[in-house]
């Protein structure tokens, strides 16, 4: 009997299975050579299943309950697509010889098939256990802790997906794939310094990862460690001279170094790039802001406001200018139209209790500055667990565009 060609991905399974699968008896009186057996896995290996049985069924009538044999009938009989005595076989092999690690591998393999997860893993991590060799086993595992890992994050459940890809990253340390979802993650979770040394182990796995380098800078600059992250983006752009993200983001951190026209040129490299985006006008509209340049910040702000009208930080900026011109009226405006978006702005808050004391509203303006005042003690509240959870460090509050 030959396999057809529709079997194909049971003959690759049964492949998998055979890797490593006939090992060396531990007791050699009775038991049948292990180049008989490696005989028999060939012929499996090349479809000769008939052939193949009937050997293994001379064995088996001369050594009943020899496990290497019940091990390979069973791989013939998920060749057959007879996955329940298959897996009777294969429990019979772990019952019988528990320390036996392709038993346990090839029960977990097809555990894995019949979408039984729970038992997969259970059977693959014994068989890991057992011989942490095993690329079969390892790799199955893992590509179930990553897809149950997938599911959660896609659910938002970012802590339980976190500890998944933690555990994957146990069996394969040396996967960059693993080591770039786990420090994405944990990037997620604010846990920086997780992050930071996930991006590295992916970075010495596979050199000039786009992603890996972008994501580190985030992480750097988050960690207030701006040129470290101005290091990161700058190679991310020679990496990827065409996306605009990356000048954007190389730009921030050369701001926050105060190297104010090498800032420039990387947010006008990026607008040259992209020029209905909203995120480097409004860089730029911050540095004209911070420099009492108040109608070039207002030129390139509302730039950023024609892509983004609803924008609650290019609103805020915008209303700060007004109150630095004296537009009492047109500041308060702006900035109720950023609280309306995003109330937890303490600096929206905060420039509107200016703006209402000016404006003689004294309760108003009163009010606006307790919020003000409260929103930052929330926000050192914030900064100081994080520093618990990431340590070392002062958390930036520099926020990136999201990775592409």
């Amino acid at each position: 009997m030959r396999i057809s060609t529709s079997t194909s991905g049971l003959l690759l399974f049964a492949m998998i299975l055979l890797a490593s699968g006939v090992s060396r008896p531990q007791t050699a009186s009775r038991q049948p050579p292990s180049s008989q057996l490696q005989a028999v896995a060939q012929e499996i290996s090349t479809g000769r299943l008939d052939q193949a049985e009937k050997e293994l069924q001379t064995i088996l009538h001369s050594t009943p309950g020899e496990y290497r044999a019940l091990d390979l009938l069973g791989v013939i009989r998920v060749l057959q697509r007879q996955e329940t005595k298959a897996e009777e076989l294969f429990t019979q092999v772990v019952q019988k010889k528990p320390d036996f690690a392709p038993g346990h591998a090839h029960l977990g393999l097809l555990n894995m098939q019949m979408g039984r997860t729970q038992e997969a893993i259970r059977e693959l991590q014994e068989a890991v256990r057992l011989d942490p060799t095993r690329k079969d086993a390892v790799g199955a595992l893992v590509n179930i802790l990553q897809g149950q890992a997938q599911s959660a994050s896609e659910s938002g459940d970012w802590n339980n997906a976190l500890g998944l890809l933690r555990e994957a990253r146990k069996y394969a340390p040396d996967n960059p794939d693993i080591q770039y979802e786990f420090g994405l993650t944990a990037l997620r979770l604010s846990l920086l310094e997780d992050s930071i040394e996930a991006f590295q182990q992916v970075l010495q796995l596979r050199k000039h990862d786009a992603l890996a380098l972008y994501n580190l800078g985030r992480a750097f600059m988050e960690l207030s460690k701006f040129d470290e992250a101005r290091q990161q983006f700058a190679e991310y752009v020679r990496v990827r001279p065409d996306d605009p993200a990356g000048y954007c983001a190389l730009g921030m951190t050369l701001a926050a170094l105060e190297r104010t026209h090498e800032a420039r040129e990387q947010f006008e490299r990026s607008i040259a790039l992209a020029p209905t985006q909203s995120e480097s006008y409004y860089r730029l509209g911050l540095l004209d802001l911070e420099s009492k340049d108040y109608e070039a910040a207002s030129q390139n702000l509302r730039h950023a406001l024609a892509s983004s009208p609803k924008n609650a930080g290019v609103l805020t900026a915008l209303g700060k200018v007004e109150f630095e011109q004296k537009h009492y009226p047109e500041a308060a405006l702006l900035l109720q139209q950023a609280m309306a978006d995003d109330e937890s702005l303490r600096e929206a808050h905060y420039y509107l209790g200016l703006t209402f004391a000016r404006l003689g509203r004294k309760q108003e303006s009163t009010e606006q500055l307790e919020i003000a005042s409260r929103l930052e003690h929330e926000e050192a509240q914030h900064r100081r667990t994080l520093l618990r959870i990431a340590e070392p460090a002062a958390v930036g509050s520099q926020m990136l565009p999201a990775a592409k």
